[in-house]
């Protein structure tokens, strides 16, 4: 994802989304592009205002402390302040590809997280 807004900011997330294995995409929370792998999110995309894309997503706790007082990322407005190691990047400041890797991570820990049981019928590994 390079640094933009809008609707090609949208695209942007959900087709780096939509490559990860067992992902779906549901729409909640006042229009946010919600991506979840079985019953569990892994990534929220939204549009903070003019000019200005939003991706929330899953860190490792070390990755949320380094990471949590950088220019262009927060501790992600609601799940954060429930005890979640979840970041919110500003993707007009962070590298595209940073903002990638991020979400790759995150479904990596949420997939991690999920039941075997869940992880074989979603065709991943147990």
């Amino acid at each position: 994802m390079q640094p933009v807004a809008g609707d090609l900011a949208a695209e942007a997330f959900d087709r780096i989304c939509r490559s990860r294995p067992g992902a779906h995409r549901v729409i909640q929370w006042g229009g946010a592009r919600v991506w979840k792998v079985g019953p569990r999110v892994f990534a929220i995309g939204a549009a903070l205002g003019p000019g200005a894309w939003g991706v929330s997503v899953k860190v490792t706790p070390i990755a949320f402390e380094a990471l949590r007082d950088v220019e262009g990322y927060q501790p992600a407005p609601y799940l954060a302040s429930r005890g979640l190691t979840w970041l919110q990047v500003r993707c007009e400041i962070v590298e595209g590809a940073e903002v990638a890797s991020l979400i790759e991570m995150s479904h990596r820990l949420v997939t991690a997280a999920l039941p075997a049981r869940t992880r074989r019928e979603l065709g991943l590994s147990a």
